[in-house]
């Protein structure tokens, strides 16, 4: 990452140094999930999509500790697998929109909510700017080399409401709140970075 682009890294103190946490990333580009990767102050275990993990990708991505997920169905194996690394204290990777977007936290699912509930695993919001621009660019799949990204770490948060309850309503409770906390943190980080 530091040889391809010019990241920049705020935060990364707000990680808890230790125990489990789920890193809650925007996701605008196929580039950001490597980027964190390559930047977290800690090793991130990131639920992938099942599609990712083909040819010589398949035993690299598993090698690094990622989570394969079946977009299509209720994972229970990646669901299990991600509970795992919370419970061995590690670190999850989410993108909480499910997939890539416009990378705004707009239109949330409940999984970031189920697994911060379930695990009570602090939520730390992470912010990946400038991965997606429309500036032209020799490879159109990527951001401009030696282009600045920053990625900027959020204070930790918890998702639930302190009672302990794993209910539909508490998890769209969750949902709400997390989404409000990942808007609040993704517009600090525009404003503290100039990216648009």
């Amino acid at each position: 990452m530091h040889g391809l682009w010019r990241p920049r890294v705020l935060g990364a103190w707000r990680v808890p140094a230790t125990g489990p946490v789920i890193l809650a990333v925007n996701h605008a580009h196929a580039v950001d999930g490597p980027m964190l990767m390559g930047t977290a102050p800690r090793p991130v275990h990131f639920l992938i999509k099942k599609e990712a993990f083909t040819g010589p990708l398949d035993p690299f991505l598993r090698g690094i500790g990622q989570i394969a997920v079946d977009r299509t169905t209720a994972d229970r194996r990646a669901i299990t697998g991600a509970l795992a690394v919370l419970e061995h204290g590690g670190v999850l990777g989410i993108f909480p929109e499910g997939t890539r977007g416009e990378g705004d936290f707009a239109s949330l699912r409940s999984g970031l909510a189920y697994f911060a509930v379930r695990s009570g695993a602090p939520v730390v919001p992470v912010a990946v700017l400038g991965t997606a621009t429309a500036r032209s660019r020799a490879v159109p799949a990527l951001p401009p080399l030696r282009g600045r990204v920053d990625v900027v770490f959020g204070e930790p948060f918890a998702a639930g409401d302190g009672g302990g309850r794993r209910t539909r309503a508490a998890l769209d409770e969750a949902t709400v709140r997390v989404g409000e906390r990942l808007a609040s943190h993704l517009a600090e980080a525009r404003r503290v970075t100039g990216h648009a």
